[in-house]
């Protein structure tokens, strides 16, 4: 084995081991939510993750949106096969390892699909570039899109235009390099896209072609460890994320709005004078939790700070508030990054006097939704970042009886009458004798 593979080897083991560290992280962060059971209709769930995640059914509600990121998302994960001949090169110092093993015909037809893929997906990284910082759509920007997750949505773009680029080069010196019959250099494969740029090498001796598609392949190789690693700080670690955040989704119809098992508990010791206060339970779900609602990211349920980790923060959830486009505080999408914010400090015992309720996300915020499901219904792969507002606001009026003025009214006309309005039962018909 020489330096290089060594060298190689390490590399990839320290990129992997860091990757599998920082992914138990978060997993770590996640598992800080309280219980919550969604082992139920697996099938159901299943066909969802199919659908939306592998899918991306619901990213067609924007067609050409959704054409551009199937084109990054399927040229991205094929191309990525390559990446295995590429590790098995490193490792054992080969080149082109499957070229020995599969037909030539076959291999020719693999390496032209990854070119053609690679160039789509370097047209669309190009063409969303342009959307976010010339064409500036609406949805990317808000008070909530500004430092790094502005710039965090740039630099993958920009990164993967390089790792294009990269290909590009380290398969068109390739290219020269075989027709010269350079040693180590086996004549195979096929280059649709690379071979347009085989002028721009004319004149180029042997060495510095070699030299050319030796930095151009550790370029490659070094920038996907690194991707791989970057993701897992970015809004990309949807990536992996969107396929448990779909399976486990709510899968309930929009608009049911499930009940606090601890207050049904709390309404039936209530209602029984028989029952017992302390007997024990065989569901988790069942157990009262110590607040009624939320306060902070560890009262939320582990799928809610699921879904904040999953986050796209593409703004569709935003974009379509009612809240939100009518000038209100509320965005979506700033709660679900603020919940992941706030797990993260927490994870990292940072700004451990502070909440998610109040310190990251404000009262006026909640009370500005509506409650009408837009945002979850939008989202690209089923996150519900209304539950996380319903969430906390169940923990301001119930523990601490903090609600709008408006809001109080009705609760004291539903106590005393039984529905939201001021008058009694008796006199809820009299509108229709008057004149």
């Amino acid at each position: 084995m020489q330096l290089s593979n060594i060298i190689f080897l390490l590399t990839f083991i320290i990129a992997i081991s860091f990757f599998v560290k920082n992914l138990n992280k978060i997993i770590s962060n996640i598992k800080l939510g309280k219980n919550v059971n969604r082992s139920d209709n697996k099938d159901i769930r299943l066909k969802n993750m199919f659908r939306v995640a592998l899918g991306q059914s619901k990213m067609f509600d924007r067609p050409i949106a959704a054409f551009m990121h199937l084109l990054i998302y399927v040229g991205f994960v094929i191309i990525n096969i390559e990446v295995i001949e590429i590790i098995i090169d490193g490792i054992f110092g080969t080149h082109r390892f499957l070229a020995h093993i599969i037909s030539p015909n076959l291999y020719s037809f693999l390496i032209a699909t990854f070119e053609i893929l690679a160039f789509l997906v370097l047209f669309s990284c190009v063409i969303f570039l342009i959307r976010r910082n010339i064409l500036k759509i609406k949805r990317f920007f808000g008070k909530e899109m500004t430092k790094w997750p502005k710039t965090d949505a740039n630099l993958i773009l920009i990164f993967e235009v390089l790792l294009m680029s990269a290909f590009f080069l380290m398969n068109a010196s390739d290219q020269i390099l075989q027709s010269k019959n350079v040693s180590h250099y086996l004549v195979a494969g096929s280059f649709p896209i690379s071979s347009l740029f085989v002028g721009l090498f004319d004149g180029f001796s042997v060495e510095t072609l070699i030299l050319i598609e030796r930095v151009s392949w550790w370029f490659h190789i070094l920038g996907i460890l690194g991707f791989l690693n970057y993701v897992l700080i970015s809004k990309h670690l949807h990536i992996f994320f969107a396929f448990p955040s779909t399976y486990y989704a709510n899968i309930n119809k929009l608009g049911k709005i499930d009940n606090l098992s601890s207050v049904t508990k709390e309404v039936k010791l209530m209602l029984d004078p028989n029952a017992d206060p302390f007997a024990n339970t065989d569901s988790a779900e069942n157990v009262p939790t110590a607040l009624f609602g939320a306060r902070d990211a560890t009262d939320l349920n582990w799928v809610q700070l699921l879904n904040s980790y999953s986050c796209t923060e593409c703004g569709r959830c935003s974009s379509v508030c009612p809240a939100n486009q009518t000038g209100k505080l509320l965005s979506p999408r700033k709660v679900m990054m603020d919940t992941r914010d706030r797990i993260e400090d927490i994870g990292n015992n940072k700004n451990e006097d502070k909440f998610l309720l109040g310190d990251y996300i404000s009262n006026e915020e909640l009370w500005a939704c509506t409650t009408c499901n837009a945002c979850t219904d939008a989202c690209p792969i089923n996150l519900d970042p209304m539950s996380i507002i319903v969430d906390l606001r169940r923990y301001l009026v119930m523990e601490k009886s903090s609600a709008p003025t408006e809001l109080n009214n009705m609760f004291s006309n539903i106590e005393n009458n039984g529905a939201p309005w001021q008058f009694p039962a008796a006199d809820r018909l009299k509108w229709i004798e008057e004149q």
